[in-house]
């Protein structure tokens, strides 16, 4: 048949039925609903490659850390999810408190170093990001730099420090402040800050702020700036980075969590998929992403130029005492959210 002796009528009705067969056969069948908050890009191609390797189909549904870890409590055991995937883990943290994770298998757990998990085994990490400072270098020199992450709360930062607060990332490394030095240094810290700073949206805007001499020094993790220097520099090469040692919370690492959702339909299969973003082979697939996130699987090295792993010095924090209602509550206070 030849679309152009088709009547007008006739041939808009078939366009526009064309686009629905299409996505018929593209959903036809079951698959497992991932709520998603790291990056998409990433979480897709680790789905993909689940897929092709198990013919298990994966949806994302994306969004932020803390939007879809309050979803998940409101919908409960009603939550059409198998999986939730976050950035950070305090959104982790709420849902196991709400108690609807699965505990994960032994074999899967086993495949990720304890400090990266919390004891009870409902979730897990799989990827991780180091809190950096990231400097001008012709406006910073290394024997100016600060000493700890709390420094920047002091007098001499003034107008010389950003950081962008809003997101679920800057708040977890305030959930690592608050772990390591407890509520009193926490406020203080943070009032601090709210003299010294300036507020960006955005890790990237804080590191073309810098880049840029707007502004001498930001809080960022550590892929920014390297993600940026293997595509072209352009934001990132006026600037070094500050890696914070000796247990300081400038040091926290932070933990993207994967967790099975009690509520799953197809528990089996959400327990295979979470397994398999932990194996070597789904971890491959991290390190080799454009992503430049730590893979936390002992057998995969990042590699590309990355600060290793284990060259770093975080402060020794329980990934599942990060408190996000409590953090979100000292940052309104403190006049940031």
């Amino acid at each position: 048949m030849r679309l152009s002796r088709l009547r007008p009528s006739a041939l808009l009705a078939l366009l526009l039925a064309l686009p629905l067969v299409a996505c018929g056969a593209e959903d036809s069948g079951p698959s497992l609903v991932v709520y998603n908050a790291q990056h998409e890009e990433l979480i897709d191609s680790v789905a993909r490659a689940f897929t092709k390797k198990t013919g298990i189909r994966v949806q994302l549904r994306n969004g932020s850390d803390l939007e879809l870890g309050n979803q998940l409590a409101t919908e409960g055991a009603a939550s059409p999810a198998d999986v939730f995937l976050t950035e950070n883990s305090p959104a982790m943290t709420l849902v196991d408190s709400k108690n609807l994770f699965a505990r994960l298998d032994e074999s899967t757990l086993a495949q990720i170093p304890a400090q990266y998990r919390p004891d009870d085994g409902q979730w897990t990490g799989f990827a991780a990001r180091s809190t950096v400072l990231v400097y001008n270098t012709a406006k910073l020199r290394q024997d100016q730099l600060p000493a700890s992450l709390m420094d920047l709360a002091e007098p001499q930062w003034k107008d010389r420090i950003s950081f962008s607060p809003t997101g679920a990332d800057f708040q977890a490394i305030v959930s690592a402040v608050l772990a390591t030095r407890g509520e009193q240094a926490t406020k203080a810290w943070l009032a601090g800050l709210k003299a010294n700073g300036t507020v960006y949206d955005g890790n990237n805007v804080v590191l073309e702020s810098v880049n840029s001499g707007e502004k001498p020094a930001g809080v960022i993790y550590h892929y920014y700036w390297y993600r940026d220097q293997e595509e072209s520099g352009e934001n990132s090469d006026s600037s070094r980075l500050h890696f914070f040692g000796k247990k300081d919370p400038g040091a926290f690492i932070s933990v993207s969590g994967a967790g099975v959702l009690k509520s799953s339909d197809d528990a089996k299969d959400a327990q295979k998929f979470v397994d398999y973003l932990v194996s070597k082979e789904g971890q491959e697939v991290i390190a080799k992403s454009y992503a430049l996130e730590y893979p936390l699987n002992p057998e995969v090295d990042l590699g590309r130029g990355v600060r290793k792993l284990s060259e770093l010095d975080p402060p020794e924090v329980d990934v599942s005492d990060l408190n996000s209602p409590k953090v979100v509550s000292m940052m309104q206070e403190a006049g940031f959210l």
